[in-house]
């Protein structure tokens, strides 16, 4: 979109003349503009133009101010016009709640003071993403003052950095930011959305997660702590990125639904509706926003450019990304519009854009089909991995063998090019074991089906595909072997989570084996279920001190870490060169890789050096409970071996060379340097 767009400049800018507050409706016959001039409002028509924008000119929007729109048309599918109603601005910059619990539109002061803090760029390989809840990262944080916990002053307290730094992340990763309100239902029901994907607004922060003086000074303070948080992360090196919900509104349902803004102001131009105009839902919320449309595509890529620019945001994870990328037909198109202007647009050029690559409706799975330039959520490796540590070995107590082999696991651990396309390369994908949506780390080797009855739902809710293994008791256990057995299948977790090719992503308080109780739907649940708990057992410490060693270890060693896929007979920099062996120091055989006896695995992976110098890890999978003997592989150029951790908590052995026996403990993981 260039700047000669029609719809450029929407929402409310200053010129020459004044503050224009700029809105696109092409059904509406009438939009004013009402502005709170106590002690009476003041009502002010807007002019439409012929791109069916409506404008108006007035002195009185200044910072602090509050306001709001009235719009009336025709009775039509999809549009709800009703002139009585106060409907936000969808380009307001913040928001205010009036007594009856309403919200409006507020006029923000955009001023702050970067003071020369530049976002940090970090390159795509050296990124560890920490998905973290606002609230509940800090709520219950002992380092963090009082009156800032759960808040963003609290996310940017000094401590809390100190303890993400040390823990290795480098970008934070926030669940919904954006304003956001609890559905109908869950009012009614007297829960909230604790997840917050629910969004009011596009362009306001959420002003509950700001400190109590933020939100009492309104919400130009609210922005500044906002604004603030950023500034702080930034100096420490961390990145952050917004979970972004454009898929739906919190206009939910169909028709007859709320109705706040899109829909009072031109629903069928901005919501998905069949040619009976219909509502399409492919997002199960009912109100799937039309990204085939100039207007509803321009909200989204005019919000991305605000937070990018204006609130120096990193980096973006968007929520259900299939919807965005269905056109007027609301077919999934990979060469979808918006999806290349997304990556395409210079005054978004750095910015990362992470796809959680699928919705509910029909072809919805999407997973490895986004361009390039987009990253997306590797649901295939969160399953993989779950399987090789958890399905596989609970089917091989029960059955005496797994149901598959090594190779799905592998190829996992190198990068998933099985799914991504060649010139996309490994670091198309987010390599997850966990995420907000379903078990917790702990509960995952915890629990074989879900408990979700605190929820109000009768336990119906929440994925009953969760390929967990609960070690032989549901919940917890006093057991000490089966507390052993669980810590060492998160461990498990962890380093093929940090020694695989392609992007990782820890869920916020795995690294310290936080439980929801096999709650794996836990949206609605604002509370210590939920929260960090920042309790320090001493496997607790030792868990944490583990994903430390193994982030500091991933930062070390480019090896672990290829920005492309090699090519078998060339040399491709910045690619490793994969070598693959058996226990026996072997190489793979083929039929090795379907061989469900087949439970030890040796990858040697070799970098071929464009930035860094040469780097060779050795990683040594054993998926069985079972001890092993594994001689280390004999390879050109490689003659000591030095191990650098391992999953079984026992010492480390001392250096080895090639054609050395060294027994492993099982399941098991163990990292070496080779040289």
């Amino acid at each position: 979109m260039t700047d000669l767009d029609p719809l450029r400049d929407l929402g409310l800018s200053r010129g020459p003349d004044g503050p224009t507050l700029r809105v696109w409706s092409s059904s509406a016959t009438r939009i004013d503009l009402v502005v709170d001039d106590a002690p009476h409002d003041r009502v002010v028509p807007m002019v439409r133009d012929a791109d069916d924008v409506w404008s108006v000119t007035d002195g009185a929007l200044t910072p602090g101010r509050r306001y709001w729109l009235r719009a009336d048309g025709p009775p039509g599918a999809g549009d709800a016009f009703d002139p009585s109603l106060e409907l936000l601005d969808p380009y307001a910059r913040g928001l205010g709640r009036t007594g009856r619990g309403t919200w409006r539109s507020a006029v923000v002061d955009e001023t702050f003071d970067w003071g020369g803090v530049a976002k940090p760029r970090t390159p795509l390989d050296r990124v560890v993403i920490y998905e973290a809840h606002v609230r509940g990262l800090t709520r219950l944080a002992p380092f963090v003052p009082e009156e800032l916990r759960g808040s963003y002053a609290g996310l940017a307290a000094e401590s809390t950095i100190a303890y993400l730094t040390g823990l290795g992340v480098t970008a934070v990763q926030l669940l919904p930011v954006h304003q956001h309100v609890d559905e109908q239902r869950l009012v009614a029901q007297g829960i909230e959305n604790y997840w917050g994907y629910n969004t009011l607004s596009y362009f306001a922060p959420h002003t509950a997660y700001a400190s109590r003086d933020a939100q009492l000074a309104g919400a130009s303070a609210v922005l500044r702590e906002f604004k603030g948080m950023v500034r702080l992360l930034h100096e420490a090196g961390i990145e952050v990125y917004l979970d972004v919900v454009y898929n739906h509104t919190a206009e939910e349902g169909e028709v007859g639904g709320p109705v706040t803004s899109l829909r009072g102001l031109d629903g069928s131009g901005y919501y998905r509706h069949d040619s009976d105009g219909e509502p399409v839902d492919v997002t199960g919320c009912g109100n799937s926003i039309d990204t085939s449309t100039p207007a509803a595509s321009r909200l989204v890529l005019d919000s991305l450019r605000y937070w990018a620019n204006e609130v120096q945001i990193d980096g973006f994870r968007f929520d259900l990304a299939a919807t965005l990328g269905r056109g007027s037909d609301h077919v999934f198109d990979p060469e979808h519009p918006l999806l290349q202007a997304i990556v395409d647009d210079p005054e978004l050029d750095g910015v990362k854009m992470i796809a959680e690559p699928w919705d509910v409706g029909l072809g919805g799975w999407q997973t490895g089909a986004f361009p390039d330039g987009w990253i997306e959520w590797n649901d295939r490796f969160r399953n993989r991995a779950r399987d090789f540590w958890l399905t596989d070995v609970a089917a091989a107590r029960s059955h005496g063998a797994p149901p598959s082999g090594l190779g799905g696991f592998a190829s996992k651990l190198s990068g998933s090019s099985n799914i991504y396309a060649h010139e996309r390369g490994p670091l198309a994908g987010v390599n997850f074991v966990t995420a907000h949506d379903g078990f917790t780390l702990l509960d995952l080797v915890s629990y074989d089906a879900k408990h979700n009855l605190s929820n109000g739902e009768g336990n119906r809710d929440g994925s009953d595909d969760n390929r967990s293994f609960n070690h032989g008791v549901e919940g917890e256990s006093v057991n000490p072997w089966i507390s052993d057995a669980r810590r060492r299948s998160m461990r498990n977790l962890l380093a093929t989570l940090f020694v695989s090719a392609g992007i990782p992503m820890l869920t916020a308080g795995d690294e310290r084996g936080r439980t929801q109780h096999g709650n794996n739907n836990a949206y609605c649940n604002d509370s210590e279920l939920t929260w960090v708990d920042w309790s320090a057992e001493p496997w607790q410490d030792a868990l944490h001190d583990d994903v430390a060693t193994l982030t500091r270890l991933r930062a070390e060693n480019p090896a672990l870490r290829p920005v492309r896929f090699g090519v078998d007979g060339a040399c491709t920099l910045s690619a490793n060169e994969m070598s693959w062996y058996s226990a026996s120091g072997d190489e793979m055989r083929p039929d090795d890789w379907n061989d469900v006896g087949v439970r030890t695995l040796q990858y040697l992976a070799i970098s071929t050096p464009e930035h860094e110098a040469l780097n060779r890890v050795l990683v040594i999978v054993h998926g069985a409970e079972t001890t092993a003997s594994v001689v280390l592989p004999r390879h050109d150029g490689v003659s000591r071996y030095e191990a650098l951790w391992s999953s079984d908590d026992r010492s480390l052995p001392t250096a080895s060379t090639p054609g050395d026996e060294v027994l492993v403990s099982g399941p098991t993981v163990v990292v070496l340097r080779a040289s």
